[in-house]
């Protein structure tokens, strides 16, 4: 696995840098506004500072998306594939009242620190979004760029290719940071985000006896064998209900196993997996087991060292380019997704 220790790994930056953005939505524009360009006295009587006109761009900004431009159509198309429509009023509100979009507005006086507070602004609304609906979000980063982009432009101006000051400055930062450090100072929030779904875990450790017998019986049922794929808790209900079936002698004819962004692995790795005995291998008649994981999903983990010399498992990697939560919900819009399952298929 990669660090975030250093910088040679772009994808570990932008990580880094949209990990602090989702904690503090306003970071960005709180570093601008402490290196922008301060008034020097010699504007124009009358004529808008370059900060001042970004200003009234985005007061202009309509909070109803469903008429407009074809920007805002694609933009309003965008936020309603990813999940982020409901809360876009209130997240554009929300960067107008802030203090620190005042401020960093207040401070630049020039056109290339205009472009800065441009982009900074964008994906302050942008983070706001994502923070607020945390991980049942589905955006790539290739949707949360081009969102960046659109905003951007309707603004005035445009991200794509913009070298940030504050970003350079929260890159340095964000490298320093472990997930244990946001932890820490967010103890409470990512204790309340994350436990929806280790209480889900829990529950179904206690009580899912009837969810893996339903699924037995659903596949079955099939007229010909299946591709059953299971997303995190889905992937430990899957991996249980086919190991018992084995172990019991009654395997079920499945063509290939996916999991993807799950934790049978590790429950497996502490001895917590109902299907399989702690520390046993596979049963002979378990079926080809695709995992599929991101590193920056926290909640996905590797199964072929956990059963080793077992040419039945594979792992593979995706990339998101969003950090956790988003990363655990993002997969079903990445094609390698897809195309991996494909491939294996064939």
């Amino acid at each position: 696995m990669a660090t975030t220790r250093g910088t040679g790994d772009p994808e570990e930056a932008e990580a880094a840098e949209w990990l602090l953005l989702l904690t503090d939505p306003f970071c960005e524009l709180r570093v601008l506004a402490s290196l922008g360009t301060t008034d020097d006295g010699l504007g124009m009587p009358g004529v808008q500072s370059a900060g001042e006109r970004v200003a009234d761009s985005v007061r202009k900004l309509p909070r109803d998306l469903s008429s407009g431009s074809s920007d805002a159509d694609e933009l309003a198309h965008l936020l309603r594939d990813t999940g982020l429509i409901d809360g876009y009023a209130k997240a554009l509100d929300a960067l107008r009242d802030s203090d620190e979009f005042r401020d960093a507005c207040a401070v630049v006086q020039d056109d290339v620190s205009a472009a800065d507070l441009t982009t900074s602004t964008s994906r302050a609304i942008v983070a706001l979004l994502l923070s607020d609906v945390g991980e049942s979000v589905v955006c790539t980063g290739d949707e949360r760029d081009r969102i960046v982009d659109l905003l951007s432009s309707r603004i005035g101006g445009t991200a794509r290719g913009s070298v940030l000051r504050a970003s350079g400055v929260l890159l340095k930062l964000g490298l320093r940071w472990t997930p244990q450090s946001v932890l820490d100072r967010k103890r409470g929030e990512a204790t309340s985000a994350g436990a929806s779904a280790v209480g889900d875990i829990l529950r179904y450790q206690a009580r899912g006896g009837p969810l893996r017998d339903a699924l037995v019986q659903f596949i079955a049922q099939c007229p010909e064998p299946p591709v059953v794929i299971g997303h995190s808790l889905g992937g430990i209900a899957l991996v249980d209900a086919l190991a018992l079936a084995a172990i019991r002698q009654q395997p079920l004819p499945v063509r290939l196993l996916v999991t993807v962004g799950s934790q049978a692995p590790f429950l497996h790795e502490l001895g917590a997996l109902a299907g399989l005995p702690p520390g046993a291998t596979l049963p002979p008649d378990f079926p080809r087991w695709l995992n599929i994981y991101d590193r920056r999903d926290l909640l996905s983990y590797l199964a072929a060292p956990v059963f080793p010399d077992d040419p039945r498992v594979t792992d593979h990697e995706v990339f998101s380019r969003q950090p956790f939560p988003v990363s655990h919900s993002a997969y079903w819009k990445l094609g390698a997704v897809y195309d991996r399952i494909g491939e294996a298929l064939r």
